[in-house]
C-alpha cells in the first residue's frame, strides 16, 4: 500500500463494488471519502423530488457500507465544490484527489475547471471511467470524427475490446485523519418535511442502494430477462429490468450488467435457445443507447439547448404555457397519454412505451418545445438522466440523423389499442373511465351517448374534451413543417447574399436559468484513465447536415420540394395541410431511456428506462 493520503470524490458512482476512482485510491493508501452537495451549481438541473429521495437513500446505504470497511463518509453542502475539495485538501493535507467521470454538460464544464485548477495549485488529480463500457473519445470513425448515427456506433463498439470488471471490492478501508466543516445527510436538504409523506410511498415500490442493486440485477437476468423480447412493450408488469434509477446513480456498473448478460447470450447461444438470444440482443442495445447518450453529449455539448439537425432551429413551436400545463396534468382528452402524465406525477416512474407516447404527443400534437417537455422530464422522473432525456427528446422530435422523423404522427388511439388492448393501464389511471366498455376506452369521444351516461362519463366534465383533432394536428404539424423549410431556405438565400440572419427558438419564451457553456480549448495532458473535455480534437465533430427539403408553391397549389441546391426532390399534392406524398423516409427510431427504450429491431429510442 502506498502512502498517499487521496480525497475520493463520489458523485453518480454511490457503489463499493467495481468503482475504479475508490479502488484505485485504497490501494494507495489512506483514503477520505466526500460527497459535495452544490444546489448553486445544479443550476436549471436541480434534481427532481423523488430523484433526491433516491438519492438520499442511496447515500444513506453507501455511507453504512464505507463506515463498514473503517473509512466515513464526509457529506458537505456548499455554494462552491472547488472551495470546498480545497478545505478537504488543506484538512487531511491530501496529496492526491480521484474521482470517476461524467458526462452530462453541466458536469463537463464543472469538472474540467475543478480539474485545472487543482492541477495549477500543484495537486495530483486522477479521474477514471466508471460509468461506461468505452470513453466518448475510444470511438471514432475512419476519419477520426464521432458518429451521428447510433447503428454506426453500436457495431463499432461490439467490436472493440472491453475492459473487465474490477476484481473483488477493497475489504479494508485505511481512513484520512483530518477536520473539515461537514453535515448530517439530513442537512444535506435533499428531502425536506412538506415531501416525506409523499416519498414514504416510494420506498414501498423501490429498494435504492448499490446493495439492493446487486439482487434486482441477479432476479431479471435469471427470472425476465429470458422473455425479455416479448415481453419489454407490456404495460401492466414489470416487463423491464428497473435498472435505470441504478445506473444512473452509479449504484450499478454498467460493465457489470453488460458481463452478466453476455455470459447468458453465450450460454443460451450454445442450447439454441433463440427467444432468450433475442432477448438479449434488444437488452444489451438498450445498454447500446445508454452509451450512445454520453457519446453525443460529449462530442456535441449544446444538444442539451439545441438540436443536433441544425435546421430544426427554424421551426415555428408554439411556446403556448397553457397547453403545456394541460399536458403536463394529464387533461389532454386522450386517455393513453393522460393516464401516462397522471402516472408520472403520482409515481415518477412510467414505462418506456409511454414516455414516447406523451412526448410524441407534447411535440407532434401540440407544437411544444422539445426542451420543454425535457425538462419536465427532469423534474418528475425518479430514473431522471440528462445525457438520456436530451438524446431521448431529440429522437423524437426529428432532431438526429437517425430519429423519428419530424412528419411522422402516432395517434395515441391507435398506440392505446396496440400497447393497452384491454383499457387496464387507463383504467388504473384514469378512474373517471374506469367503466367505460373496452371498445371505447381509447376513444370515449366516439362513444354513443347512451354509453357514455352509463360510463358516468361527461365530456367537458369529468372528463375533458380532445384538446385537438388529430386530423388538425396533422395539418398543423405538415404546415408547421414547410414554414421551418421556407425560413430555411431565405435564411440560405441571406446568407449568400452577404446577409446575417439570427433565428431564435421561440422556446427562449420561458425564462430558465443559464446553463453554462462549454469552452472549446487545449490546456492539460490527459492520460488514457484521464477525463477528456470538448476540445479541438472533437471540436471538429460538426454537427450533421440531414438536408431536408425546400418547396415552392406552383399556381396550381402544388408543391415543388427543392434541395438546397434547387433541384426538384420530391411532388406533394397540397389539400389543406393533407400530404398525399410523404418526403423521403429512413429508418426510425423514437426516444430514448434505457430499458423501457426498445421497440422492435427498429428500436425507437425515447426515455431510456431498461
Amino acid at each position: 500500500m502506498g502512502s498517499n493520503r487521496t480525497i475520493v470524490w463520489f458523485r453518480r458512482d454511490l457503489r463499493i463494488e467495481d468503482n475504479p476512482a475508490l479502488a484505485a485510491a485504497a490501494k494507495d493508501g489512506s483514503i477520505f471519502p466526500v460527497y459535495i452537495w452544490c444546489p448553486k451549481e445544479e443550476g436549471q438541473f436541480y434534481p427532481g423530488r423523488v430523484s433526491r429521495w433516491w438519492l438520499k437513500q442511496s447515500l444513506s446505504q453507501l455511507r453504512q457500507s464505507l463506515k463498514s470497511l473503517g473509512a466515513e463518509l464526509v457529506f458537505i453542502k456548499t455554494h462552491s465544490t472547488l472551495a470546498a475539495l480545497l478545505e478537504c485538501i488543506t484538512a487531511i493535507k491530501a496529496t492526491k484527489v480521484v474521482f470517476n467521470h461524467l458526462y452530462d454538460p453541466v458536469s463537463l464544464v464543472r469538472d474540467h475547471n475543478i480539474k485545472e485548477k487543482l492541477v495549477e495549485l500543484g495537486f495530483s488529480v486522477q479521474s477514471y471511467n466508471g460509468d461506461l463500457l468505452y470513453e466518448p473519445w475510444e470511438i471514432y470513425d475512419e476519419r477520426g470524427l464521432a458518429f451521428t448515427t447510433f447503428d454506426a456506433y453500436w457495431n463499432k463498439c461490439l467490436q472493440m475490446t472491453m475492459e473487465p470488471v474490477s476484481p473483488l471490492p477493497p475489504w479494508r478501508l485505511v481512513p484520512a485523519e483530518g477536520k473539515v466543516e461537514k453535515c448530517s445527510i439530513e442537512e444535506l436538504g435533499l428531502e425536506d418535511e412538506s415531501e416525506k409523506s409523499s416519498n414514504a410511498l416510494l420506498g414501498r415500490a423501490w429498494s435504492p442502494g448499490w446493495s439492493n442493486a446487486e439482487q434486482i440485477l441477479t432476479e431479471f437476468v435469471e427470472r425476465h430477462l429470458p422473455q425479455y423480447s416479448k415481453k419489454r412493450q407490456k404495460l401492466g408488469e414489470n416487463s423491464t429490468s428497473l435498472l435505470s434509477p441504478y445506473l444512473h446513480f452509479g449504484e450499478l456498473s454498467v460493465r457489470k450488467v453488460f458481463q452478466c448478460v453476455r455470459m447468458k447470450q453465450l450460454l443460451w447461444a450454445k442450447e439454441a435457445n433463440i427467444e432468450g438470444k433475442d432477448s438479449v440482443t434488444f437488452f444489451l442495445r438498450a445498454i447500446g443507447f445508454r452509451e450512445y447518450s454520453r457519446y453525443l453529449c460529449f462530442n456535441f455539448p449544446f444538444t442539451h439547448e439545441r438540436s443536433l439537425l441544425s435546421n430544426l432551429k427554424y421551426f415555428p413551436w408554439h411556446a403556448d404555457l397553457g397547453n403545456f400545463k394541460v399536458w403536463r396534468q394529464g387533461r389532454t382528452g386522450y386517455p393513453l397519454v393522460d393516464a401516462g402524465m397522471r402516472e408520472l406525477w403520482a409515481t415518477g416512474w412510467i414505462h418506456n412505451r409511454i414516455r414516447v407516447i406523451v412526448s410524441s404527443f407534447a411535440v407532434k400534437f401540440l407544437l411544444l418545445p422539445w426542451r420543454w417537455g425535457m425538462k419536465y422530464f427532469w423534474d418528475t422522473l425518479l430514473d431522471a438522466d440528462l445525457e438520456s432525456d436530451i438524446l431521448g427528446w431529440q429522437y423524437i422530435s426529428g432532431s438526429l440523423p437517425d430519429g423519428h422523423e419530424l412528419e411522422r404522427m402516432d395517434s395515441p388511439e391507435i398506440q392505446g389499442s396496440k400497447f393497452d388492448p384491454e383499457g387496464e393501464y387507463v383504467r388504473q389511471w384514469l378512474p373517471e373511465l374506469a367503466r367505460m366498455p373496452t371498445e371505447w376506452i381509447h376513444h370515449p369521444w366516439d362513444a354513443p351517448l347512451n354509453v357514455r351516461k352509463a360510463a358516468g362519463v361527461e365530456l367537458g366534465l369529468n372528463y375533458p374534451k380532445p384538446i385537438i383533432d388529430v386530423d388538425l394536428a396533422r395539418e398543423r404539424l405538415t404546415e408547421a413543417i414547410f414554414k421551418m423549410w421556407e425560413m430555411e431556405a431565405a435564411a440560405g438565400d441571406a446568407n449568400s447574399n452577404g446577409k446575417s440572419e439570427v433565428v431564435n427558438d421561440n422556446s427562449e419564451n420561458i425564462q430558465t436559468s443559464a446553463i453554462p457553456k462549454v469552452v472549446l480549448k487545449e490546456s492539460l495532458t490527459n492520460s488514457l484513465n484521464d477525463q477528456r473535455v470538448p476540445s479541438f480534437q472533437n471540436g471538429k465533430n460538426c454537427p450533421p447536415s440531414r438536408k431536408r427539403s425546400k418547396y415552392k408553391e406552383s399556381l396550381s397549389g402544388s408543391m415543388i420540394l427543392r434541395t438546397s441546391t434547387g433541384n426538384v426532390k420530391n411532388k406533394l399534392t397540397w389539400n389543406r395541410g393533407v400530404q398525399t406524398k410523404m418526403v423521403s423516409n429512413h429508418r426510425s427510431y423514437g426516444i430514448l431511456m434505457l430499458d423501457s427504450f426498445i421497440d422492435s429491431q427498429n428500436y425507437e429510442m425515447s426515455h431510456r428506462t431498461f
